[in-house]
């Protein structure tokens, strides 16, 4: 409303400067402001037409221009009345902004006094606290001084003690302690002694006592039959007229038979059969096979011999695979590979003390899965690792070295388990024991190798190990008598009870089974047994 107030007013003012305008122009057509010397009545009209024409222009155009502002003024009605409820709703916003952020601000206020009031209160706490720490502290500094001044009264009485002790025992500070660690320290030696071996006997029959179980179990699960067997195969001969074919012109067949299976042809007086002696049991039994070919055919001569050869060969290498995967049937093993079952094959021509490897091992794996049940481990692998353990005598003739290494590294190239092969190298202690799996294949190996009639050994090497033992028990101080027992499965050993007591006892029993050990070679175990007796003699009379 104001905007047209204004508009109207402004029309009126251009209404006013055109009237100003028109008489402006009637002053000057007239001649100036000077009085009129009596204007004729034409003039006066034509006078008034023009100024009712300037009226009725300026009119127009003050009505041209009242349009337009009214126009104007519409458009400005309307943009006030939009900006004005823009306006309003700014207004609204900005008071609603305002009442949140009042609203926040008081409720930041309230936090800020409530955090001031526990920063004020934590304030009061740590003055408190810190009054207690100076309160302590003093405390502390007054008892420390206290606590020096009676540690220094205390030095001085040590002092004063330990001056009339030097006097009265006649020994220094440094002696007496010295002769009282050396008293402690025996002592201390001998009750430690006494409870070791009181642990080492109450573990001992203990294991004992479960070992007993296990093997006795396994034991009698496993009872097989051995045959023993020698470097030397026999052949049974249809007719001593044969030996003669055998032989041959000038000894043509038997130095091609021999030159041709690397093996030794005996004829000897012998009725009706020869002897077939190699150190390699396959070549042997392949000897074996050709000769027997040849005597059943009939015609021997060096070409015949060479053929019946290669057909053993093959037939030898044939029984061989199938032994090994006959073997691995038993014992329910798979996936083992083929170079390693061919060489579990030959140990069936393979003796070790007249005991078939092949059984032996076959054997160990029984036991040894027997007692790895009992103990709950996994039966497969150590069944696995007893039947590879003495895998490398099948290459012992062609390799240098150890067969317990050279097993280990033949399963190792094949692709076999790491305790598996620290199984077969181990098992004969050339490596340090280091797995469950290793102690159970020497203790199958020990079971089926010491068990009677599975082994022989000759005469003379059985008197020599005895008479080793003896030296060996004999060769401590203080041993009086000495005495290899049960076929060298025991030494008793006598002491002298004044050199020798309980504890040196229990010491040379350890000392003589380690030495033992570590120089002698044996089947199963020897138990050394140290008797210290005291007789007190007197006579009545």
């Amino acid at each position: 409303m104001d905007t047209v107030v204004i508009v109207l007013a402004v029309a009126v003012v251009l209404l006013a400067l055109v009237s100003v305008a028109a008489l402006v122009i009637v002053v000057r057509r007239t001649g100036g402001l000077a009085p009129p010397a009596g204007p004729s009545p034409e003039q006066l009209s034509a006078v008034a037409a023009e100024v009712n024409e300037e009226l009725e222009r300026a009119r127009r155009e003050a009505e041209e221009i009242r349009g337009r502002a009214e126009e104007d003024a519409g458009e400005i009605i309307r943009k006030s009345e939009s900006l004005a409820e823009s306006a309003a709703a700014m207004r609204k916003e900005v008071e609603e902004e305002a009442r949140v952020l009042k609203t926040e601000l008081k409720e930041l206020r309230a936090d800020l006094e409530r955090r001031e009031g526990r920063l004020a209160e934590r304030e009061q706490r740590l003055d408190e606290e810190a009054r207690r720490q100076a309160e302590r502290a003093r405390k502390l500094a007054e008892t420390e001084t206290e606590l020096a001044d009676r540690r220094e009264e205390l030095d001085r009485v040590a002092e004063r003690r330990r001056e009339i002790l030097e006097r009265v025992a006649g020994l220094t500070a440094e002696q007496a302690r010295g002769e009282l660690v050396k008293e402690i320290e025996n002592q201390a030696k001998r009750e430690a002694a006494l409870i070791v071996r009181e642990i080492e006997s109450e573990a001992r029959r203990e294991g004992e006592k479960r070992a007993c179980k296990i093997v006795t179990l396994a034991v009698q699960r496993v009872a097989t039959e051995q045959t023993a067997e020698s470097v030397v195969s026999v052949l049974h001969l249809p007719g001593d007229e044969m030996k003669g074919r055998i032989i041959g012109r000038e000894g043509r067949n038997i130095r091609a038979f021999e030159s041709t299976t690397g093996v030794n042809l005996i004829i000897d007086d012998t009725p009706e059969a020869v002897l077939l002696s190699c150190f390699d049991p396959v070549r042997r039994e392949t000897a074996r096979l050709t000769l027997e070919k040849l005597v059943l055919d009939g015609r021997i001569h060096p070409q015949r011999i060479e053929e019946a050869y290669e057909r053993s060969k093959e037939e030898v290498r044939d029984l061989c695979v199938r032994a090994g995967e006959d073997a691995l049937v038993e014992l329910g093993i798979t996936e083992m590979h083929p170079e390693l079952v061919t060489l579990l094959g030959q140990l069936r021509y393979r003796t070790s003390y007249g005991q078939n490897v092949l059984k032996h091992l076959i054997e160990s794996a029984h036991l040894a899965g027997i007692m790895a049940a009992e103990l709950r481990l996994d039966r497969d692998l150590v069944k696995r690792c007893a039947l590879l353990h003495d895998i490398g005598k099948a290459l012992t003739h062609e390799v240098e070295g150890s067969h317990a290494l050279i097993g280990a590294e033949i399963a190792r190239r094949y692709g076999e388990h790491e305790d598996v092969v620290h199984a077969i190298e181990a098992h004969h202690n050339e490596v340090e024991v280091r797995t469950v799996e290793a102690v159970l294949t020497q203790a199958a190996d020990a079971i089926s190798g010491s068990r009677p009639g599975a082994r022989r050994e000759s005469l003379e090497a059985y008197v020599k190990r005895l008479e080793r033992l003896e030296e060996i028990a004999q060769s401590y101080e203080g041993v009086d008598k000495v005495f290899a027992m049960q076929a060298g499965r025991e030494i008793r050993v006598m002491v002298r009870p004044e050199a020798v007591d309980d504890i040196q006892a229990q010491v040379i029993a350890r000392d003589v089974a380690k030495q033992v050990e570590e120089e002698l070679t044996y089947p199963g175990q020897i138990r050394i047994n140290v008797v210290r007796e005291s007789r007190a003699t007197e006579f009545a009379r």
